[in-house]
Order: structure tokens, then C-alpha cells, then sequence
């Protein structure tokens, strides 16, 4: 087997182990936790679906690819809930290290790309990693609203956290923020959340 196709193999074999990071979101039947691959997978299926509410034109391809590659790294580093403060702490080192491991598998060009996308999307300077950064945001935020606030409620999520940890989705669509700002108070109004 030639050695770029073994790295492209090696790396997608690797790859697999998303499937066993789980999230604290639940799936929407509330039977289990979600896992990366089922979050990255849900998110671009966002991106397709939801792109005509960009705040600026993007180019959907890339932004699709940025759901794909955005979690790899949790492979290594493991997810950090939103709300957790102490683990946002070090997140950024965490997830650099993992990054340039699984990267690193593939044959450089290839390793090259996908590690600047994911640069790219934690950035959020580009209007791709903005909208892409919204939709991560928005996926998880629906399903805790579908939810009834099952996750938020674990934690001692507040409505106002809610609303600070989610802001940037403003960032990448202000009509999806709009949407977001108005299931909160719903949510608070139905008692599924707590407003401070």
C-alpha cells in the first residue's frame, strides 16, 4: 500500500474514536448523551440547512468542512462543557497539542489543510468561522431546549449564562440569534430555566 494512502487510512481509522467522546447534551429523546461525531454530523446538516441566515455570504463547502474537522481534537483533549470555567481554562493548550498529533497522521498537505481549517474555525475571524462558530453554538443550544433545559438544569445553568456563552452566535447570524434570545425567554418563562 503506498504510504500516503496509509496515512489517509491510519487517519481516518483514528478518527473513528470521536464516536466515543460524549457531550453534555442529550440526544433529543433525552435516552443518553450525544457524541462528537453525532454533534459534528448534526452541525453540518445546520450549515446546509441554515446558510441563507449568514450574516455574509460564506462558502458553504468550507463551512461544512469546518463542522467535520472542528472536534477531532477532542479526541485527545476531550470536550469542555460550555459552562465549565475551570476547564475552559487550558482548553486552547489542550487542544493545540491534540491538533498537531491527529494532523499530524496525515501526509502533510492533506494534515496541512485540515489543521488550518481548524485554526480557521477557532479563530472566528473569517465569515465562514463566524457562521460556523453560530451553528456549533446553536446545534447543542436547541437540543437543551428540546430538552427542556435537561443539561442546563444538571449544571445550574442560568438563563444569563446562557445568554453570554451563546452571544457569539450573533456573530455569524443575527436572525438565528434573534431566534435564540426569544426560546430563552420562553424557556424561562416555562420554568425550564432560571433567568439569573
Amino acid at each position: 500500500m503506498p504510504d500516503r494512502l496509509q496515512k489517509q487510512i491510519t487517519f481516518l481509522m483514528e478518527i473513528d474514536q470521536l464516536k466515543q467522546v460524549f457531550r453534555q447534551t442529550y440526544l433529543l429523546d433525552a435516552s443518553r448523551k450525544e457524541n462528537d461525531a453525532e454533534h459534528s454530523w448534526h452541525f453540518a446538516m445546520f450549515a446546509l440547512l441554515l446558510v441563507e441566515y449568514a450574516n455574509e455570504k460564506v462558502d458553504l463547502l468550507k463551512v461544512v468542512k469546518m463542522a467535520l474537522v472542528h472536534d477531532l481534537v477532542e479526541i485527545d483533549a476531550g470536550d469542555t462543557f460550555l459552562y465549565d470555567v475551570a476547564g475552559n481554562a487550558d482548553k486552547a493548550e489542550r487542544e493545540e497539542k491534540a491538533a498537531k498529533r491527529i494532523f499530524g497522521l496525515l501526509p502533510p498537505d492533506v494534515g496541512q489543510e485540515l489543521h488550518d481549517l481548524w485554526i480557521e474555525f477557532e479563530a472566528k475571524e473569517t465569515a465562514e468561522a463566524k457562521f460556523a462558530g453560530s451553528l456549533d453554538r446553536l446545534q447543542p443550544f436547541l437540543h437543551n431546549i428540546y430538552t427542556k433545559g435537561r443539561a442546563w438544569s444538571e449544571h445550574g445553568v442560568s438563563a444569563k449564562q446562557i445568554r453570554e456563552r451563546n452571544g457569539v452566535i450573533e456573530d455569524g447570524s443575527k436572525a438565528l440569534w434573534a431566534y435564540a434570545v426569544s426560546l430563552i425567554d420562553e424557556a424561562v418563562a416555562q420554568g425550564h430555566v432560571v433567568a439569573e
